[in-house]
C-alpha cells in the first residue's frame, strides 16, 4: 500500500535556529503515528509542515506523489485536517456550526452549506458521538466534549489524513482514554492516517501503530512501540532515568520513573 505521506530530508529553522533536522518519514494509510519527545524536540513544528502551514527549508514533502508546496490552501485541507492543541472561539457558536465550519474546502467563496453539507455535518457528529450537542454553545462543553467536537470538524473535511497536537491536554484518565479510544475507532472504520502527538507515553504506546522519538529535531527512534518504548531511549530522550515493563493488560510497554 502506497504512503498517505512521504517527508524526504526535511530540516526546517526560526531565523538561524534549526529546529528539525533530516526528518525522513512516510505515513501509511490506516496507520496511527504518535509523535513523543520533550517539549522544544520540534514536534508541533513538524505538524506544522505536514499541514502546509509551514514549508520546509531543506528536503520536501509528498502528498500523492506532489509536492505539497503546489497544493492551494482549500485543496490540502481536502487532503490534510489538523486539530490544533489550543482552539478559541470568540463567539458562542453552536456545536454543529462549529461541526459545518470543516466543509469550508468543499465550498465556493460565499457559498452556503447545502443538504449534503449538513449531512455530512451531522454523520460525523455520529461518529464522535456529538450528535446530542448540536445545539450547546461549543463554550459551554466540557473539555472532552469540544475535542469531539473539533475531531467531528476535522472529519467534515473529509480528509485521508489527520494531525492530531496534544489531544489530550488537560483531559482526565477516562477523557484521554476515550478520545484515543475514538481515534483508534476512526482510523480503523474509514482508513485515515492520523498523526499524533502527546506528552502521554503510556495511552500513546497502546493505541499507536509506531511512534516516534522525536530529540533535538531529529528522529531518534521510530517504529513498533514494542521496539521503540525502553528504558535505554526513553532516560535517553528525556533525560530522565526510567524503567519500562509491560502493562499486564496489554502486553503493551510501559514506562515507570526510576526512583
Amino acid at each position: 500500500m502506497e504512503p498517505g505521506m512521504i517527508l524526504e530530508r526535511v530540516a526546517f529553522k526560526y531565523a538561524a535556529l534549526w529546529v528539525l533536522r533530516g526528518i525522513e518519514l512516510e505515513i501509511a494509510p490506516g496507520e496511527i503515528l504518535g509523535v513523543l519527545g520533550p517539549n522544544g524536540s520540534g514536534k508541533s513544528t513538524l505538524l506544522k509542515i505536514m499541514d502546509g502551514m509551514l514549508s520546509p527549508q531543506e528536503g520536501r514533502v509528498l502528498l500523492r506523489d506532489r509536492n505539497l508546496s503546489s497544493f492551494g490552501r482549500a485543496a490540502i485541507a481536502r487532503e490534510i485536517a489538523m486539530v490544533a492543541q489550543e482552539n478559541h472561539f470568540r463567539f458562542s457558536f453552536p456545536a454543529l456550526e462549529v461541526v459545518l465550519m470543516g466543509r469550508f474546502p468543499h465550498l465556493k467563496r460565499l457559498q452556503f452549506e447545502s443538504d449534503r453539507d449538513m449531512e455530512i455535518a451531522l454523520s460525523c457528529m455520529e461518529a464522535t458521538n456529538t450528535r446530542e450537542l448540536a445545539d450547546r454553545s461549543i463554550h459551554e462543553l466540557s473539555g472532552g466534549e469540544k475535542q469531539r467536537v473539533l475531531i467531528a470538524r476535522a472529519l467534515a473535511q473529509e480528509p485521508k489524513i489527520i494531525l492530531l497536537d496534544e489531544p489530550t491536554s488537560f483531559l482526565d484518565l477516562k477523557h484521554k482514554r476515550d478520545i484515543f479510544h475514538l481515534i483508534s475507532t476512526l482510523t480503523r472504520n474509514r482508513g485515515l492516517s492520523v498523526v499524533v502527538i502527546s506528552h502521554d507515553i503510556d495511552i500513546a504506546t497502546q493505541y499507536c501503530h509506531r511512534v516516534l522519538l522525536l530529540k533535538d529535531g531529529c528522529i531518534y527512534s521510530i517504529g513498533e512501540p514494542e521496539k521503540v518504548i525502553t528504558s535505554e531511549t526513553i532516560s535517553a530522550v528525556y533525560d530522565c532515568p526510567v524503567l519500562v515493563d509491560r502493562s499486564p493488560a496489554t502486553g503493551r510497554p510501559r514506562v515507570n520513573l526510576a526512583v
